[in-house]
């Protein structure tokens, strides 16, 4: 069991970097608190205005290896149990985190350092945007241990590369390297190693440059968009619009543009 936190979080301005902090499992995704970790640190980011980016990554050498194999076999962790309670436990503990996630305003980036496997490979399609080192691999691999996508990776993925290609991976469980990764979409850049951290928290912070009320609904309309009807969407988007046209932040924008000057944000 684990006795210290599984996240480790830091904060640089009004960017939020969270580390899976179990390099010694690979960051494996088994136990219930640290679902309830992820969970909590989305609750807390929705309440914070100050924070406008989250950084995700793992500590180590993997991003996240899945569920923990030996628990699996030890029926352990959220694997314990009858039927039954396994169903439950499922959908108390790790089917939150994409939920939390879908939910979270800010734009998140998975930073993905090294293996994203099973549920590690759904975990960093729960985010926005995705970027990788030139040594991390990816795979669906739920099937090459007799067991399906149990957290929306059946949905995630193929809205990321498209059916033909989350089939190919889910039915076989392969591993794709990074440069594949980014030849199919999943990922959007890939980078040195060494220069992954550097560059994921650049990336952050020419985002968080942005308005904070203007990013949070930006999101919001994209995540919408993926379910809605234009015409649904469209109404939407007015409502939206006119909220931000009413924003301190956008006359700051737009006198700052027309001034050739810095912008200076406020949240308001």
């Amino acid at each position: 069991m684990t006795t210290t936190p599984f996240l480790a979080v830091e904060r640089q301005g009004a960017v939020l970097t969270a580390r899976l902090n179990s390099p010694e499992t690979r960051n494996a995704l088994t136990e219930p608190a640290q679902m309830h970790e992820l969970e909590e640190l989305c609750r807390s980011i929705r309440r914070d205005p100050a924070v406008k980016v989250m950084v995700l990554t793992g500590e180590g050498s993997a991003f996240c290896a899945g569920g923990n194999v030996k628990d699996m076999r030890d029926r352990g962790g959220i694997f314990a149990g009858s039927p039954f309670e396994v169903r439950e436990s499922y959908r108390n503990t790790i089917q939150r985190i994409p939920l939390a996630l879908y939910e979270l305003d800010v734009p998140v980036i998975a930073a993905i350092n090294g293996p994203a496997i099973g549920a590690g490979l759904d975990l960093a399609c729960m985010c926005d945007i995705r970027i990788a080192a030139d040594s991390a691999l990816f795979a669906e691999s739920f099937v090459k241990v007799g067991i399906v996508p149990g957290d929306g990776g059946a949905w995630l993925l193929p809205r990321i590369v498209g059916m033909p290609r989350a089939s190919l991976m889910a039915f076989t469980g392969d591993t794709i390297n990074a440069a594949r990764a980014l030849e199919w979409g999943l990922v959007a850049e890939v980078v040195p190693c060494e220069a992954l951290a550097e560059h994921a928290q650049a990336l952050a912070q020419r985002i968080a440059a942005n308005p904070a009320h203007a990013l949070r609904l930006t999101k919001r309309l994209l995540r919408e968009g993926q379910h809605m009807r234009l015409d649904s969407l469209l109404e939407l988007s007015a409502a939206y619009q006119a909220l931000a046209h009413h924003t301190e932040d956008h006359l700051e924008a737009v006198n700052a543009m027309l001034q050739r000057r810095p912008a200076q944000f406020t949240g308001r």
